[in-house]
């Protein structure tokens, strides 16, 4: 399948213009295209090891349309493997995780071991079978890529992808602020949400990394924090819709940014300080001594990153790991969870958990705002009357090549950058992400 991608991404830097096409989101060629190239034909997400912590433990998940198992063997080897039994092509693991020494499918009761080696062929003697047949492995198919960076588990369903490490790049650095606020690493809470919307994928890959929509979408979670402030203090609190830098005009001060890598990585970040409303605060000292003052403070910063195509790391009001699944053009799954340093306090659990149930899933007061965002965008995707959408154009004349002194901080090297106050709101950081994309459509490796 032959797709024209600048039918779909007008990007003409040396004019100051990129556009995208509201057809990238609805056309199911492109849809298609997207599923065999990118989900199917480059590196994905697929979970945390600390999902499988112990021998033969096991979850699945999919690599675009194809259903996936990642699995510790006896010897606690982390293994992926195709989740479908190589007899009749029957899935497998039929559920979302679980521990089994040996996998037997229900279809006809061929059997594999927690390394994805045949156990049993069910009446195999009787079956009268070639030697050809016999001479066959019988196993599960493994994935033909599989790597784990520092606890976060990646798979590539074609084996002609750079290793993970240069396919990660800078952006790696930014996983280590994850991983590094622990000795012991990130673990998940307990706990999942899985929830659908009808919209395209990219839209929860564009939402995670716009700074632009949150006073818009989201005033009534603005307005709790007011009114909790202020049951808190006794004072009346000045209105964030009057006199939030949001909203001063006259800001001139850095409130964060953006960082932009090759191969689709980006980050919206916005400075927090090391501050009590933080979960991580207990460990301010000790992350401190352990990976200096300039890595810590990197910790406490607001910070949403996505790694393309599907993971995304949110940590702003609390912690979430997130991984996009699109179902089709104008549907997409999202398995989120909680995720938290391993060996964090009580009570740092229990303020993390807290914020967390306030700001994210389903049930939370910024999750259904920005899935509804996303259903109108798709119906709106329809008016194609003019099909080029402009939201790509804020910060294009304050994006510069390479890093900047905050990036410094943490021996990080971003392909560009973006600094400025909190109204700013850089949209160029999506350029990132579809430059990537053209790239893994057009067949590059």
């Amino acid at each position: 399948m032959t797709i024209d991608v600048t039918a779909y991404v007008d990007d003409r830097p040396e004019e100051g213009i990129f556009r995208v096409n509201r057809a990238i989101f609805t056309d199911e060629q492109v849809f298609e295209a997207e599923m065999a190239r990118i989900f199917e034909g480059g590196w994905v997400f697929l979970g945390l090891a600390a999902q499988v912590p112990a021998p033969h433990d096991f979850f699945t998940t999919f690599a675009g349309r194809v259903p996936i198992m990642v699995q510790r063997d006896g010897a606690g080897a982390l293994r992926a493997f195709v989740n479908s039994c190589p007899h009749k092509g029957a899935r497998l693991a039929q559920t979302q995780s679980g521990n089994a020494r040996l996998h037997v499918c229900p279809y006809h009761s061929w059997s594999f071991d927690s390394a994805g080696r045949s156990k049993a062929v069910k009446w195999q003697k009787a079956g009268c079978y070639s030697a050809a047949f016999d001479q066959q492995d019988h196993g599960l198919a493994a994935m033909p890529r599989f790597e784990n960076y520092r606890g976060f588990l990646f798979g590539s369903l074609s084996a002609n992808v750079p290793p993970l490490a240069d396919y990660l790049g800078e952006a790696a650095k930014l996983l280590d602020l994850v991983a590094d606020q622990s000795e012991d690493g990130v673990e998940l809470v307990p706990g999942q949400v899985t929830f659908t919307y009808q919209a395209n994928w990219k839209l929860q890959l564009e939402n995670c990394s716009d700074a632009y929509h949150f006073t818009s979408a989201h005033p009534s979670y603005i307005r709790v924090l007011e009114r909790r402030q202020q049951e808190a203090s006794g004072e009346v609190v000045a209105s964030v819709w009057e006199n939030s830098d949001y909203w001063k005009e006259e800001t001139k001060g850095v409130g964060g940014g953006s960082y932009s890598f090759p191969n689709g990585h980006v980050l919206n970040w916005g400075v927090f300080g090391i501050t009590p409303a933080i979960p991580l605060y207990e460990s301010a000292a000790v992350l401190a001594e352990r990976h200096g003052e300039g890595k810590r403070d990197w910790m406490f910063n607001m910070r949403n990153l996505t790694i393309f195509p599907n993971l995304q790391v949110a940590e702003n009001a609390s912690s979430q790991l997130r991984v996009i699944r699109p179902l089709g053009p104008g549907l997409t799954e999202m398995r989120t969870w909680c995720i938290a340093p391993v060996g964090e306090s009580a009570a740092a659990r229990r303020q993390r958990i807290r914020q967390y149930e306030d700001f994210f899933n389903p049930t939370g007061m910024a999750t259904p705002d920005d899935t509804v965002s996303y259903e109108n965008c798709q119906i709106g995707y329809a008016g194609t009357v003019d099909p080029w959408l402009q939201g790509y154009a804020r910060g294009m004349t304050a994006s510069v090549a390479g890093g900047n002194r905050f990036s410094d901080r943490i021996g990080m090297n971003p392909a560009r950058s973006v600094l400025a106050d909190s109204q700013l709101c850089d949209e160029t950081l999506y350029h990132a992400y579809y430059r990537a994309w053209v790239a893994r459509m057009e067949g590059a490796a």
